[in-house]
């Protein structure tokens, strides 16, 4: 802890700089973001995961701390850096595969941009795969899709940007899924095509990811967005994503299965300190690939009330299995086919 203290009041002193060199004596900019919510699930279920399959709002009837975030950025000439921290269980979440610590890396990459239509990126950053992101502020719904909690969350390696025009291409190479670390483990293939109408109001995502992810699993997932502003009061944004996974057994590599779902999301917002988001998931395991063993539907209603930094959204959320699999519970513990949930949560950037 006095570790990650001395690191950061170090990035708040402006950094050396030679006499008359305005360029590198440019402050490092700070922003961040602390978030926490209430949850109520209407089945009143005893137990976790208290009917929540989805990241971050695993529980019920409980006031919860959701993450104290920290972001440092710096850029000198044609170099910079990112350091996203963060406290809590929600950054717990996003960095499982870390030693338990509620102190989390979220982000830490260095930049280089020898032209203006070039950046080479290396460290670990949030994936570029989905719609939603880890950072509460940026999501409209609070709680999380399927797509996203059974997604990457992340990626550390090399990886490389080109732009042309409206468009830009990614390519890299990464370590196996949500790994910081990963020696001697096989490296991951990444790529995105990224396209922006001449008005803005179209943008278009076409996302990969693939490789083995340690010696008995091979993973393919091709993902795309789209979002469409009708104007500045209407907005519509999709996501579809597909995961194929081959797994090794003593008799050899199986044929390749699939996980694969959508989401749509329709956003209204009447005046600049009020929005409603409707967001409608489909979500297809039935290869029992992530222990679905079938499929479930949700969808959420969130209200967005905006006053400066804060944001307060409450919202009310319906999930619903397949008939042939019982995913949630009732007070009793019986398995059931449909959960409600509602929650209020407050959302303050800077």
């Amino acid at each position: 802890m006095l570790l990650s203290t001395a690191a950061l009041a170090f990035l708040c002193v402006p950094l050396a700089a030679e006499p008359d060199d305005s360029v590198k004596t440019a402050p490092v900019k700070l922003s961040g973001f602390v978030d926490g919510y209430y949850r109520y699930n209407f089945n009143n279920p005893g137990e976790a995961p208290y009917n929540n399959l989805t990241s971050f709002t695993n529980s019920h009837n409980s006031f919860e701390l959701g993450m104290v975030s920290l972001k440092a950025e710096h850029t000198v000439g044609k170099v910079g850096f990112v350091a996203d921290l963060g406290f809590g269980r929600r950054a717990e979440e996003f960095s499982y595969n870390d030693d338990h610590t509620r102190l989390a890396i979220k982000q830490a990459f260095i930049t280089y941009a020898p032209t203006e239509n070039v950046k080479l990126t290396g460290g670990s950053w949030a994936t570029h795969i989905g719609y939603e992101a880890v950072d509460a502020y940026l999501n409209r719904n609070y709680s999380m899709s399927y797509l996203f909690s059974y997604g990457p969350f992340f990626h550390t390696g090399l990886k490389a940007e080109l732009t042309l025009g409206n468009t830009t291409l990614m390519a890299g190479v990464a370590n196996p899924t949500d790994l910081k670390s990963a020696s001697s483990m096989p490296k991951t293939l990444i790529g995105q095509v990224a396209t922006t109408s001449a008005d803005g109001k179209v943008k278009a995502y076409l996302n990969y990811q693939g490789g083995a992810q340690h010696d008995s699993l091979r993973v393919q997932q091709a993902d795309v967005v789209l979002t469409y502003a009708v104007s500045r009061l209407l907005s519509f944004s999709g996501n579809g994503t597909m995961q194929y996974r081959q797994q090794r057994g003593e008799t050899g590599w199986s044929d390749y299965q699939a996980w694969w779902g959508g989401a749509l999301y329709a956003n209204l917002d009447p005046v600049p300190w009020f929005g409603l988001t409707l967001r409608g998931e489909y979500f297809n395991d039935k290869k029992t690939l992530l222990g679905f063993s079938g499929s479930v539907m949700e969808a959420t209603l969130s209200s967005n009330f905006r006053l400066d930094n804060l944001t307060l959204i409450p919202e009310v959320r319906l999930d619903s299995g397949s008939p042939t699999t019982g995913l949630f519970v009732d007070h009793a513990g019986v398995a059931t086919q449909r959960t409600v949930s509602a929650l209020l949560a407050a959302v303050y950037h800077f």
